[in-house]
């Protein structure tokens, strides 16, 4: 009489698990920045298979569906950690970036998802137009129509075009690992964090000083405004070369602080040539507000 092998057909050994080991592959990501902490999961086979601590990455179009919810949300923004990262990027925006990274370990992204940031940023543009509404004398039309200017082409406009030249640049030329990339939205927060820090310069401190003090052709005038406008361009260049700097998947991060040398070579420039930059931008200003103001004026003689 024949007997049937002990165990056959009833407990499978280890390479007779009903899924197959060779399914699954665990190894360190070269970047050691993603999801849920320092190691990722890779498999073969599906996804339902490899187990609850799975790193599960959302595509583009799902984070910015989840920030576009949350904006019309106003409870689910933390307004208080917003108002934060706006201090801190006055006195010290490195400490900024750190939570970025955080966000990445434990979200899977560096971008904010949480749009409080950009509304109270939106809020500060409201507000500090009311300086330059002073400054220039606009009417209520004039006043909308530069906040608006302000809010969608100067932060907004500019910004999308910024980011999306960095993220180009970023991917294309400054990445040193592959399983990892650089995100567009990330790029658009470091032109939100460079961009607070010019608005309190140019937006509140210029307008108020501005009828006293630099609207003169006087060379200390000119000094004193071109200064600002210098010290805000220099201070956006910076907070973008830290927000660059603070992905390990980049190097030679150090490029983003070449602007300050032609920076520094246009503001001597135009103090040499007796150039009111203040008072040019302020003029420019006030024709995109109330442009009917600067309209040539067509009359017989």
């Amino acid at each position: 009489m024949s007997s049937q092998p002990r165990g056959s057909g009833t407990q499978p050994g280890p390479s007779q698990s009903p899924i197959s080991q060779r399914n699954f592959r665990y190894e360190p990501a070269r970047s050691g920045y993603t999801s849920p902490g320092q190691y990722s999961t890779y498999s073969t086979s599906t996804a339902d298979r490899v187990g609850c601590l799975t790193a599960v990455r959302m595509s583009a179009f799902a984070k910015l569906s989840r920030f576009t919810r949350r904006l019309v949300h106003i409870r689910q923004m933390d307004f208080e950690f917003a108002l934060w990262q706006m201090l801190y990027l006055l006195i010290q925006p490195s400490k900024v970036y750190k939570n970025f990274i955080y966000r990445k370990r434990t979200k899977d992204q560096f971008a904010r998802d949480d749009p409080a940031f950009l509304v109270l940023l939106a809020l500060s543009l409201l507000f500090s137009s009311i300086f330059y509404a002073y400054a220039l004398g606009l009417e209520k039309i004039g006043f909308f129509t530069f906040f608006l200017w302000s809010v969608f082409v100067d932060c907004i406009g500019v910004g999308v075009v910024i980011a999306t030249v960095l993220w180009w640049v970023s991917n294309r030329f400054l990445r040193k690992v592959r399983d990892q990339d650089v995100e567009w939205g990330y790029c658009f927060d470091v032109h939100l964090n460079a961009f607070f820090p010019m608005l309190i310069l140019l937006h509140v401190i210029v307008p108020i000083l501005y009828p006293t003090l630099i609207d003169s052709p006087a060379f200390l005038s000119i000094l004193l405004g071109n200064t600002f406008w210098f010290l805000a361009a220099c201070y956006y260049v910076y907070i973008t070369f830290l927000g660059y700097t603070a992905l390990p998947i980049l190097h030679k991060t150090q490029y983003f602080l070449y602007p300050i040398s032609f920076i520094f070579m246009f503001f001597v420039a135009t103090l040499t040539g007796g150039w009111n930059i203040s008072r040019t931008a302020l003029n420019f200003y006030h024709s995109r507000a109330e442009p009917h103001k600067f309209a040539p004026q067509h009359g017989g003689l």
